[in-house]
């Protein structure tokens, strides 16, 4: 994601609600404030910093402090809002792709175990991470607050947002239940495309 005439954008939603995993109203603070406040806040931080011109992950692996905070959050949620759908590619649709979960966690239930563990395992606030390393291995990462994989030298593939906001409007704090209720939504071809 590259800025626009030295502004970062706001990212449209193609869905209004996802099933009983994402309620409209949740959706409406989570995306219309949630990410609108951190869009805004990095763009006001941005000018002076020296980042200027960068593509929004250069910014989040070279940014300190409240700018990190911000524009780490921009580019976690909008990896997340960009990986759902109402009309998604099953993973079973995605052959190549699937085999790799297969090789690296043995099955794709392994797979949605342990990263639902991760997720619901986080202390506090964060995001749970399906990334690659530069060898193309899968691995599960949890990371705490704006935290993002592109720091650790990973490439960000799929994520869950942990951080209440995200969840207990529709799930209480029933973080697992909220967690199990997202794969239905999961495009599995967006998801490849960023391998």
């Amino acid at each position: 994601m590259m800025p626009i005439n030295g502004q970062f954008e706001m990212m449209s939603l193609s869905y209004a609600e996802l099933g009983s995993a994402i309620s409209g109203q949740t959706l409406s603070f989570h995306h219309g404030k949630h990410l609108k406040a951190y869009v805004d806040n990095l763009n006001k931080a941005l000018p002076g910093s020296g980042l200027e011109g960068l593509s929004l992950q250069e910014v989040v692996k070279r940014a300190e402090g409240g700018l990190f905070n911000n524009a780490g959050q921009v580019l976690n949620h909008t990896l997340y809002f960009q990986q759902f759908s109402p009309n998604v590619t099953a993973l079973d649709a995605v052959p190549e792709f699937r085999d790799l979960i297969v090789r690296d966690f043995g099955s794709v239930e392994a797979f949605r175990t342990a990263f639902e563990q991760q997720g619901a395992t986080l202390f506090g606030s964060g995001w749970v991470w399906l990334s690659a390393d530069k060898e193309g291995k899968l691995v599960i990462t949890q990371q705490k607050n704006a935290e993002n994989p592109v720091t650790m030298g990973l490439t960000p593939l799929l994520t869950f947002d942990v951080w209440e906001h995200a969840y207990y409007l529709d799930h209480q704090n029933r973080r697992a239940e909220y967690l199990s209720a997202l794969w239905p939504y999961v495009d599995w071809r967006v998801v490849a495309d960023r391998l």
